[in-house]
């Protein structure tokens, strides 16, 4: 075989397009039919048994989309990934505690059907940008939300949440920062006792099946990096992995519309996250 033709092989290998993934939209996971309690789904043209991402989307727990997405479905497929994208109910329709409950039989679901989808009910991984990856902390610490909708802890696999300083609810308010306190008390309540209820740092403890973490902020966000700390002290003090990455030069919404690309310092370190945590990519 010609160098030539074996270079031409190279090339065609390189330029060859991306696998277009199978989609599935607006899949409703309660019989309400209501489309704020509906998924996507995302999933590789092939094979079986592939791990499970389930992307919880932010806006304040007032609004958002889970077809804010950007590259991350092609992302995420081309790396081996099922990809799943959550819509849920917001405040002040519902409480946190209703957000919660919409995520957790969003789960159930996906726990359901995933494998035809051709995915692994027992290799889910749970992450999020903003209140998303506060939703996304409290699912994997909080175990009652599975427990009621009957998801067992141990198939999470992973949880990365992405950017926010709601881990520890009161501290964060004590501590101050780049968000206006009634942003928080507004939708958390103003106890101490309702926000330590929906904070994931008090719900950490070992013997939970809590899986391990990836806290990924903005380098430049004092309350997100003190956050993030925060509870990954708490997390390995209990047992559990918790890495911490500092995203340089990203903002807010860069850390997560960045997300998937090839050269993205996060995303590489998410690549390497879910490899440890999954045996993918």
């Amino acid at each position: 075989m010609s160098r030539h033709f074996l270079a031409l092989l190279l090339l065609l290998a390189v330029s060859a397009p991306a696998a277009t993934p199978e989609v599935h939209r607006d899949l409703f996971y309660t019989e309400a039919k209501d489309p704020l309690q509906a998924l996507d789904v995302y999933s590789p043209p092939e094979g079986k048994d592939h791990p499970v991402i389930v992307w919880i989307h932010g806006g304040g727990w007032k609004k958002g989309d889970k077809a804010g997405l950007q590259q991350k479905p092609q992302a995420f497929v081309d790396k081996g990934f099922v990809f799943v994208s959550v819509n849920y109910r917001f405040v002040p329709a519902v409480t946190v505690q209703g957000m919660m409950g919409d995520l957790a039989k969003a789960l159930r679901w996906v726990r359901d059907h995933a494998a035809e989808h051709r995915g692994d009910p027992g290799r889910l991984v749970i992450m999020g940008h903003s209140a998303g990856a506060h939703l996304a902390a409290l699912l994997c610490t909080d175990d009652r939300y599975l427990k009621a909708a009957g998801v067992p802890m141990n198939c999470l696999k992973g949880c990365v949440p992405l950017d926010v300083s709601a881990y520890d609810i009161p501290k964060r308010l004590k501590d101050g920062g780049d968000t206006p306190a009634t942003s928080y008390t507004s939708v958390f309540g103003t106890t101490e006792a309702e926000q330590r209820e929906v904070s994931p740092y008090y719900f950490v403890a070992g013997g939970k099946a809590i899986p391990p973490f990836l806290l990924l902020h903005v380098a430049s966000r004092d309350s997100t990096r003190v956050q993030a700390h925060w509870l990954a002290e708490k997390l390995r003090a209990s047992g559990i992995a918790a890495r911490v990455v500092a995203a340089e030069g990203k903002t807010h919404g860069t850390i997560s519309t960045d997300l998937g690309g090839p050269d993205d310092p996060p995303t590489l370190e998410l690549w390497k996250f879910l490899r440890e945590v999954t045996g993918r990519p």
